[in-house]
């Protein structure tokens, strides 16, 4: 069964079992199913052919999870736009995937509207749109449709952190396959109620934790979006199990006052992922919420996204470190040559298993300089301790050789989250006219704290090596971000960024 099926089945199984919780909205398996129906019952109706590229470019919804099944449903492939991304890009996107159709947020209609690429259909949902509009009307007829395993059911354009984003493919194997590995991992019932307010669009929310809830027939609590107090609220009046946020969401929250007043009883796993968290944030959040658990997950768009985990046992112990391969997957730290190192040597991380993407769309040459052997070949730096543990030392595009000498941005960035009154921290590396390339920090400073350049330095050289020590430090306002929560170091690169 793929997840299509698995829905249609938790719809017979437990018809009136709450799925989604959106702003109020309660739909239950049976309800959303039917919604979802009408969706594809749409599109077959109008002609559209199997596996026909149908974009969803919508903020976070009931809706936007019902667009997502349904277009799946009727035997298309669903692909998630970045909703963050200007006119200029998603019209690449659009362009570069000949997407048939597009299923859009009111909200988002100005950019929509300045497409000019040739959809056939235009529909809207939200605000008494097009496809609230379906969901209230008979349904059209739908015609159940054979699935294969190796048919794409989504395309997922990369973030673009450099050059231009490429389309993953991701099978219906690929999907089904995720689901039951995080599933495992993080030890999902149909008892949990997962919290979703990371972008929807992105495959941690829709894969890692959507998925697997909805393969073991939990609850999906949705949020538009995350906003401190708005989502320290929902976590008290839901009633959850699984919460995800990014480290930046996690700082943001244990610094509000009011966190320490909240009653979380019912919660049992806090997730993070997307970038490093810093040992002190770690170990106050366990102190904070001493009966919660804490995972660290890892895992890329090309995988679905799956490759590791740190469980909460060694969450402290083993700080900085990604964890240990999920279950059906296999990691090596491998040379340029693709042969495996020695324990505590840095290399490429790779990995393989049934979540590897079946490549990029219309990428023939990348796609196979990605995958190898079966091995994907993920770009990241990082080394294997003497348990098995991975450690992700580093992009290997980030990574800065300062005269000779490698120096790793997250190793630096781990010292400078130590620094008290500092809030956030990246390090990118910058020309130098002798030593080629030289560290430089990007710091913001918390509300109320004072910290100087002369500050940093010196806590940075008490604690590392002087080729690592940053030879600049700039202050901003924020760090630039992708929708996903991770630094967008080449924006930085660049110096395109607010100052204060």
């Amino acid at each position: 069964m793929f997840m299509t099926e698995v829905l249609g089945e938790y719809a017979k199984s437990q018809p009136d079992k709450i799925f989604t919780v959106y702003n109020g909205r309660e739909w239950t398996y049976s309800e959303f199913y039917e919604n979802a129906k009408k969706v594809a019952g749409h599109f077959q109706a109008e002609g559209y052919e199997k596996g026909d590229i149908i974009a969803l470019y919508a903020l976070n919804s009931d809706l936007f999870l019902v667009s997502y099944f349904g277009i799946q449903l009727g035997g298309f492939t669903v692909m998630p736009v970045n909703t963050k991304l200007t006119p200029r890009e998603v019209e690449y996107i659009y362009n570069h995937s000949e997407a048939k159709a597009i299923i859009y947020d009111k909200r988002l209609e100005d950019s929509v509207q300045q497409s000019k690429h040739p959809f056939k259909e235009k529909l809207s949902i939200g605000g008494e749109g097009d496809i609230d509009r379906l969901l209230a009307s008979d349904a059209k007829a739908y015609e159940p449709v054979t699935l294969n395993g190796e048919d794409t059911t989504v395309v997922m354009y990369t973030s673009g952190t450099t050059g231009k984003p490429k389309g993953v493919m991701l099978t219906h194997q690929n999907i089904i396959s995720t689901a039951e590995i995080w599933s495992e991992a993080m030890s999902i019932t149909e008892a949990d109620r997962m919290i979703i307010s990371t972008p929807l669009f992105h495959c941690a929310a829709s894969h890692v934790f959507m998925i697997p809830v909805t393969y073991k027939g939990g609850t999906v609590i949705i949020e538009e979006a995350f906003s401190p107090k708005g989502t320290l609220d929902l976590l008290q009046k839901t009633a959850p199990t699984m919460f995800f946020g990014v480290p930046a969401m996690y700082t943001i929250m244990l610094n509000l006052p009011e966190i320490k007043d909240l009653d979380l009883s019912s919660l049992r796993l806090f997730c993070y992922g997307a970038a490093p968290m810093p040992y002190e944030m770690v170990k106050k959040l366990k102190e904070t919420f001493p009966n919660v658990k804490v995972q660290n997950l890892y895992g890329q768009t090309e995988n679905s996204p799956a490759a590791s985990t740190l469980k909460d046992h060694l969450a402290l112990d083993k700080i900085g470190s990604v964890g240990e391969a999920l279950p059906q997957t296999e990691i090596q730290v491998v040379d340029e040559f693709g042969e495996p190192l020695p324990t505590g040597q840095v290399g490429e991380i790779v990995m393989r298993g049934p979540q590897v993407m079946k490549g990029y769309l219309k990428d023939e040459e990348e796609t196979k300089r990605t995958i190898k052997g079966g091995w994907l070949y993920t770009g990241d730096l990082g080394k294997l301790d003497e348990d098995g543990l991975l450690y992700i030392v580093d992009r290997k595009k980030d990574m800065i050789i300062r005269g000779g000498e490698n120096v790793y941005p997250v190793e630096v960035e781990e010292v400078l989250y130590q620094i008290p009154g500092l809030f956030e921290a990246a390090v990118v590396g910058v020309p130098h006219e002798v030593l080629g390339e030289v560290p430089k920090a990007y710091v913001v400073v918390k509300d109320g704290a004072t910290l100087t350049e002369a500050d940093v330095i010196s806590y940075c050289s008490k604690n590392l090596a002087k080729y690592k020590v940053p030879v600049d430090i700039e202050f901003l306002a924020e760090l630039p971000r992708n929708a996903s929560g991770k630094v967008l170091k080449h924006t930085l690169r660049s110096n395109v960024h607010s100052t204060i």
